[in-house]
């Protein structure tokens, strides 16, 4: 699967743009006066900066399935989702792979909420594709940011990192 990816208007390289919309440094911008809808820049930071979120993925008979996850981001829009051995876990293979290989498509969630103050509130969506085993080398490079990002990751006490590419992402912020 090509590294280029196309936004769902068709008309954007998303994949191409990954590293000019990280440089120089990431920083969250104050959303623009009356504005909703976060930039593709904006999105972005908010996810390379951002700690945790929800993924989501398909479940072939009960729907979307949504758990808790950490992650990183590549320069090249690459998301690492780790599968640890440091929490306990119910089987080796965990449901949202089994999810994966019969449905490739995820979506991971990020928001910030502040219950006394509305107008810090904002969510970024990301739609994801699922790179299966072809993604070896990726995830290695993914586990060391992971590693990098979470003191609990420093050993790398990973099965395996999940790695999916970037198809989409999207957002809103709080206007003001």
């Amino acid at each position: 699967m090509p590294v280029a990816t196309r936004l769902s208007t068709g008309h954007h390289d998303f994949a191409s743009r990954v590293p000019r919309l990280l440089r120089p440094a990431v920083g969250v911008r104050a959303p623009r006066a009356g504005a909703m809808k976060l930039t593709e820049e904006e999105g972005l930071a908010r996810l390379v900066a951002h700690d945790h979120g929800i993924l989501c993925t398909v479940h072939p008979d009960r729907g979307v399935d949504a758990v808790p996850v950490v992650y990183a981001v590549d320069a090249e829009g690459y998301v690492g989702v780790p599968v640890d051995r440091v929490k306990p876990k119910a089987s080796a293979q965990l449901q949202r792979e089994r999810n994966l290989e019969a449905d490739p498509r995820a979506t991971l969630l990020i928001e910030h909420w502040d219950r006394d103050d509305w107008s810090q509130l904002w969510w970024v969506r990301t739609e994801l594709r699922w790179e299966g085993g072809d993604a070896v080398d990726r995830g290695e490079a993914l586990a060391v940011l992971l590693s990098r990002r979470y003191p609990q990751y420093r050993d790398q006490p990973f099965a395996r990192v999940l790695v999916f590419r970037i198809a989409s992402l999207t957002g809103w912020a709080a206007a003001g």
